[in-house]
């Protein structure tokens, strides 16, 4: 069994560091950004909502709703600000509703 280097890491170090080296962060935060398009949009446009992808920083989110998405269409950079503020770092650069 190899031995540790650190007897004390906090759990959090120890994870961050596992993400670090196994490339992990992008898919952590599509899943993050999917989160938070759900918490802060609530279940009236969750309903209407059919796929939310993340790709290159732009946040694809299809709605099955045309007049919800010509809703949302004027909200565009106060959407992407709150899940940047969300998430506690600029992931989300541009919006595209389909």
């Amino acid at each position: 069994m190899a031995k540790r280097h650190n007897e004390h890491l906090k759990i959090s170090e120890v994870i961050q560091e596992f993400v670090e080296t196994n490339r992990l962060q992008s898919g952590l935060d599509k899943i993050n950004v999917a989160d938070a398009w759900a918490s802060l949009m609530g279940n009236g446009i969750n309903n209407y909502t059919t796929a939310i992808k993340l790709e290159r920083n732009t946040l694809y989110v299809q709605l099955s709703s045309s007049v919800l998405r010509e809703e949302l269409s004027y909200g565009k950079e106060k959407i992407i600000n709150m899940i940047n503020e969300t998430l506690g770092k600029e992931i989300v650069k541009k919006l595209v509703l389909r």
